[in-house]
């Protein structure tokens, strides 16, 4: 695959009603989030998310019933790229994380779900390329483009435990460094010659430990007006971040937290 071990390759929501994502989604970022299931997902309730461009941003699967009678929430998740998702999960555990889904052949690659040993759930994969194409690239991060992901964001419950998984297991690098007084560094994503995020201590112990993704949008005013009249949550935000843009981090109408960055707009 094109892109290196350790890069973000794709994107899912996890959530209770992928009808209601994509008539939410749709209006606050410009998706087209697919009527049905993909013929390809056996079985479960999985929907390809479709950018303007018609590229793919990620992934909707329905959480089904007894994955909601067991606690599961909704929520955004990141893939990682791994070249020997089984390796990386026996390192994974060897550092204190959890399986939470063992490794699995699918049509699309190999997947597994671990918790990093900080309790934060992601997947790692190794895809399938499409036939004829080697060496093809995920291009649902982007730090510049709008439908895409631009900033890939963790609160951690350890900062410097985080730092030192995170760059032992993927790679990533913490050179450069935002203080932010009582609440400590902002450490940004390094990551072969790209800023993927930043990774910061989280502030309340409620906060769930998770993967916060900032998609692109034009405007982050007529975002914020949009998540409302949507029936979403406006929890942090419009503030402005090094370099100009603006953020807000939302609820959506099933739950899941999400962030959006663009220009302040009108």
């Amino acid at each position: 695959m094109g892109n290196a071990a350790g890069s973000f390759i794709w994107y899912e929501l996890m959530t209770s009603d992928a009808a209601g994502a994509a008539a939410f989604y749709g209006p606050v970022v410009g998706w087209k989030i697919a009527a049905h299931s993909d013929p390809a997902a056996g079985g479960v309730d999985y929907r390809m998310i479709v950018r303007d461009d018609g590229g793919m941003a990620g992934g909707v699967l329905t959480l089904p019933p007894e994955m909601l009678a067991g606690g599961a929430q909704p929520c955004w998740m990141p893939y990682f790229h791994a070249p020997d998702v089984d390796a990386q999960v026996a390192a994974i555990e060897a550092q204190g994380g959890k399986v939470q889904m063992p490794a699995t052949d699918l049509p699309v690659g190999r997947i597994a779900m671990v918790a990093d040993p900080q309790g934060v759930p992601i997947y790692l994969m190794n895809p399938t390329p499409p036939a004829g194409s080697p060496e093809a690239s995920s291009d649902v991060f982007d730090e510049a483009a709008a439908q895409r992901v631009r900033w890939n964001e963790l609160s951690s419950p350890d900062l410097d435990a985080s730092l030192k998984f995170y760059g032992e297991q993927f790679g990533f690098t913490f050179d450069e460094r935002m203080p932010m007084g009582p609440m400590g560094d902002y450490c940004f994503i390094g990551h072969h010659g790209r800023t993927l995020g930043g990774i910061m201590q989280r502030q309340d112990p409620q906060q769930p430990a998770a993967w916060l993704l900032y998609f692109g949008v034009p405007s982050i005013a007529e975002a914020k007006r949009t998540v409302e009249a949507q029936g979403g949550q406006i929890v942090m935000g419009p503030m402005e971040v090094p370099g100009g843009e603006w953020v807000v981090v939302g609820i959506d109408p099933q739950g899941a937290m999400f962030g959006l960055v663009g220009a302040q707009g009108a």
